[in-house]
């Protein structure tokens, strides 16, 4: 009969099954885990905070995501691409005031 799904003239052992079960168990629990940390997993680049600067820059033909902490997060938001009326200025403005290095 050519339309067996199980090629094979014999069936898996006891032992066979075990193994295969254990196998699948663990990549299961494995790619579970993947997910879970994936999902709840602080991000570094997430938000603005304690000393660090994180600002999306949106752009014609991409984006940038500039990310300061320390000495260059101060010098950061006192430059002049802070103190202006641009887009961008903006938005970063208010990223070093959540960041407690701009004050209103």
């Amino acid at each position: 009969m050519f339309g067996r799904t199980n090629p094979l003239e014999r069936r898996l052992t006891r032992r066979q099954k075990l193994v295969m079960a254990i196998a699948g168990s663990t990549v299961l629990l494995v790619l579970i885990g993947l997910g879970v940390w994936g999902a709840f997993a602080p991000d570094s680049y997430s938000q603005s905070g304690h000393g660090c600067v994180n600002v999306s820059a949106a752009g014609s033909t991409g984006g940038n995501i500039m990310h300061y902490c320390g000495d260059q997060a101060t010098q950061f938001c006192r430059s002049s691409s802070v103190q202006g009326g641009s887009k961008l200025a903006v938005l970063s403005r208010r990223q070093c005031q959540i960041a407690g290095l701009l004050h209103n």
